[in-house]
């Protein structure tokens, strides 16, 4: 089924997908409309144009393809499934993640996997083609963040990455550390112990865009892990 959306309410778009029975959908001239996919399961949504705010909040195992940029809050709360960004991303993708992938060609704005999250065999995943604003991964609890930076562009990351981080892991492809991580964060040189659990997650990101995973693999990354148990003590008193 296909969806013209243009000047189309957000709220009649939403009407129009949840009572089709079609399990594949495309939305043509989208602009701006919020909530597209949010809670869906079972559905392939593809989205031609720039969908708005919230775009596959809840999501709980459906596939959303952008081709275009999307707005904030991508993912919010997402449980499982895949989004598809083939432009930039706003501010906060990912936020409260709990499973599935977000995957980005270009650029994220600001607090990218804020308080993502997992349990047990529910672990999120974003991998960021570009370059990463501020508040990357802040309160981070679990799942992986990887920003590839494949333009070589700097600053790949901007101020406060990490911030309060108390687990899960943020790869890095950069030839040196940036020098405006936070005191509670520490960062190595990505050990093959660490890279295998982000291996499959990036093989797909390649199949996906069309990259050469043996060629991006073989680059330096680095890791960013939490170095203390409570980083919150670092942050909010005085020692």
């Amino acid at each position: 089924m296909t969806i013209d959306a243009a000047n189309m309410h957000f709220q009649v778009l939403n009407e129009k997908i949840r009572n089709n029975s079609s399990k594949k959908i495309t939305i043509d001239n989208c602009c701006g409309q919020r909530y597209i996919g949010a809670g869906m399961s079972g559905r392939n949504i593809t989205i031609n144009g720039t969908p708005g705010n919230a775009l596959g909040a809840y999501l709980n195992g459906s596939e959303i393809q952008v081709n275009g940029n999307a707005q904030d809050a991508v993912g919010d709360t997402m449980n499982d499934g895949a989004i598809i960004i083939h432009g930039n991303v706003g501010d906060a993708p990912g936020y409260a993640m709990r499973g599935g992938r977000i995957f980005v060609r270009g650029n994220a704005g600001y607090r990218a996997g804020i308080h993502m999250k997992q349990y047990k065999e529910k672990k999120p995943v974003i991998i960021i083609g570009g370059r990463a604003g501020s508040f990357l991964g802040e309160y981070l609890a679990g799942g992986i963040i990887a920003v590839l930076n494949l333009q070589n562009e700097q600053p790949i990351i901007s101020n406060f990455t990490g911030t309060g981080m108390h687990g899960g892991k943020i790869f890095l492809r950069c030839q040196t550390v940036p020098d405006n991580l936070p005191a509670q964060v520490s960062a190595e040189p990505a050990q093959p112990a660490d890279f295998k659990e982000l291996a499959p997650h990036l093989k797909a990101y390649c199949k996906q865009f069309e990259l050469d995973y043996e060629q991006l693999a073989a680059d330096t990354f680095f890791v960013l892990k939490p170095n203390a148990k409570n980083p919150y003590k670092k942050l909010y008193t005085q020692n």
